[in-house]
């Protein structure tokens, strides 16, 4: 298990690292350096069905060759776990699974395009599911607001929660898709924790990273109500251009997304740690 702390020191950090990392992706191509979670037998392809209903499924294609590590991305400005402000981790009501709303003395609900998210945490040397293990999701609003940071939702804390994996080393969270914001692909942030407890005491973290959604996807939602802003700012970015999933265009963090906009979606994704 990776053990990465990485947070976000503004633009130009992010770009240093985008930069670095796509040296590495070089020499690894030349044979050079062999960098986990790169190997050409696990690189997916996505594949898009629109239905005479107007859903969509975009799916990448499956590996018999296992998952591959998670890579480690930073856990940018609004991470909520203690490192930097607010420690949502420590309080009563952070584990649920369905994050639309506040908890505690907060009131306030998330409203957008429904989501269902699952993950499945897996030991990315054996292969195999990691059940007890516990993980932390957090992402902005439709209007791209991080609640407990950003102006108008620092009383929140909603679109943040724990749980802990199944036997099928599974979690799944209930929200809604979340904006697109100036300088960023769309995106859910998560750390992965050995276990409930762990989390819950913002203890040592196995991973750090990001999930990504298809741009078809994002395309449907953000011609809905509510996303103001959002499709303006996917026409001035693209995936290959972010600094997070730029270097291999997320191949290893776009989530599988089926449904559609009017009744939701669901996003799943391996993490293999």
């Amino acid at each position: 298990m990776k053990p990465p702390r990485e947070h976000d020191l503004g633009l130009e950090y992010d770009l240093g690292t985008l930069r670095r990392r796509k040296v590495l992706s070089l020499f690894a191509g030349a044979g050079l350096v062999a960098l986990a979670g790169c190997s050409p037998d696990s690189t997916p392809s996505t594949a898009t069905t629109p239905s005479a209903t107007g859903s969509t499924s975009t799916a990448p294609s499956t590996s018999t060759a296992g998952v591959d590590e998670i890579p480690a991305e930073t856990a940018g400005p609004y991470p909520g776990d203690g490192s930097n402000g607010p420690n949502v981790l420590t309080e009563s009501g952070i584990v649920r699974s369905d994050i639309t709303k506040s908890f505690g003395s907060a009131s306030g609900t998330a409203t957008g395009v429904p989501l269902t998210v699952e993950l499945t945490i897996l030991d990315a040397d054996k292969d195999t599911p990691l059940s007890g293990a516990a993980v932390y999701v957090w992402h902005c609003d439709a209007q791209g607001r991080y609640s407990l940071y950003s102006e108008g939702a620092t009383n929140e804390n909603y679109l943040r929660g724990v749980q802990a994996t199944d036997a099928d080393g599974k979690v799944k969270f209930t929200t809604i898709f979340p904006a697109a914001y100036t300088g960023r692909w769309p995106h859910i942030h998560f750390e992965v924790y050995a276990s409930l407890s762990d989390a819950t005491a913002a203890g040592k973290i196995s991973a750090t990273s990001q999930l990504a959604f298809p741009e078809n996807v994002c395309n449907a939602v953000y011609g809905t109500d509510g996303y103001d802003g959002s499709a303006e700012n996917m026409r001035r970015t693209s995936l290959a251009d972010d600094n997070v999933f730029g270097d291999d265009d997320g191949v290893h963090q776009l989530a599988a997304v089926s449904g559609d906009a009017v009744n939701g979606y669901t996003a799943k994704l391996d993490v293999g740690v």
